[in-house]
């Protein structure tokens, strides 16, 4: 068994809720509220759920760019929580991320060879005349022409930035990079370049992706297991064909119903949920799914499901299973 280059164990993030002209907090937003898990060298964790669900402010808390309530997050046998600023600094050449909005993510200011320049200069990485060179060679794996690192952010499509995005991230060879909806915002036939570039460049520099999506095709073209999160709790967890030919979560099995099928004539039940997603500042007691779930039963309303291993690698947080 490979040893895991990232471990997380019971991460939480609440935001407070500040009210009155003493702002004072009476109340928490429980964006994140107790998930675990582990990815080993060269694997990639497909994350899942609906929009605010957690997932973003799961990645952005293992990086510390937002820091955790509580927790405790291992990266290469480093807690990552406990480092100060300088350590905290060092570490991030290893740790990186891709936005999902490319273009916010730009400084509009900067060229792309000065974005691209940048973390090498704060990690102190090459001589100056390897540094543009590095640049050049960056933006040419990524599928772009040297000579655009002249250009500034708004010269460039949805695609090519998220391109930027990704060479700016491989700048100060990682080894792990999160990567937070890195093609929600991009055309389909866009999409799949994206996606074969990112796969391509995990098995040249060996990276180790976290893939943070709501697009479950996406999800199963590209990850080795996936995690499905729901209102900040981990719902299912298993390898990805696994868990996508049998799921064993209602909430897993609504999502997976709503997979569009390029066939018109062929026939799939559509899982429908009532109501929307419960507020993360009063979630609902027992299990979080139970308002929506199509099979709840008392105990499901009254106590909260304990994560269990029902086989092999397939770990799941229901009652009914």
């Amino acid at each position: 068994m490979t040893e895991a280059l990232l471990q997380v164990e019971e991460l939480v993030k609440y935001f407070p809720i500040r009210r009155g002209v003493l702002q004072r907090t009476v109340g928490h937003v429980k964006a994140v509220d107790g998930i675990s898990f582990a990815v080993n060298q060269g694997e990639t964790l497909g994350v899942v759920g609906e929009s605010g669900c957690g997932k973003s402010t799961m990645g952005r808390s293992v990086l510390r760019l937002i820091e955790p309530t509580k927790g405790k997050v291992t990266f290469n046998g480093k807690n990552v929580l406990s480092l100060n600023k300088p350590e905290m600094r060092a570490m991030r050449r290893e740790m990186q991320i891709v936005f999902q909005d490319p273009y916010a993510s730009l400084n509009p200011r900067y060229t792309i060879g000065q974005t691209l320049l940048e973390p090498m200069k704060i990690h102190n990485l090459h001589s100056p005349g390897e540094r543009m060179q590095k640049v050049h060679s960056l933006l040419e794996r990524v599928g772009l022409a040297s000579e655009y690192a002249r250009r500034f952010p708004h010269e460039f499509s949805g695609g090519q930035r998220q391109r930027v995005g990704i060479a700016r991230a491989l700048a100060v060879n990682p080894k792990l990079v999160i990567l937070d909806e890195p093609v929600a915002a991009l055309d389909v036939s866009v999409q799949s370049q994206v996606l074969n570039l990112l796969e391509d460049l995990q098995d040249e520099f060996h990276l180790t992706y976290v893939f943070i999506a709501h697009d479950l095709s996406v999800v199963r073209h590209i990850s080795d297991r996936v995690m499905v999160l729901y209102l900040g709790r981990m719902a299912e967890v298993a390898d990805s064909e696994e868990l996508f030919t049998n799921p064993l979560h209602p909430y897993t099995k609504a999502l997976l119903s709503a997979i569009p099928v390029p066939d018109p004539d062929a026939k799939r039940e559509r899982i429908i949920l009532q109501g929307d997603l419960p507020s993360p500042a009063n979630p609902p007691s027992g299990c979080p799914f139970h308002t929506r779930c199509p099979v709840a039963v008392d105990k499901c309303r009254q106590e909260v499901p304990a994560w269990r291993e029902v086989k092999s690698s397939h770990h799941v947080a229901c009652h009914l299973v």
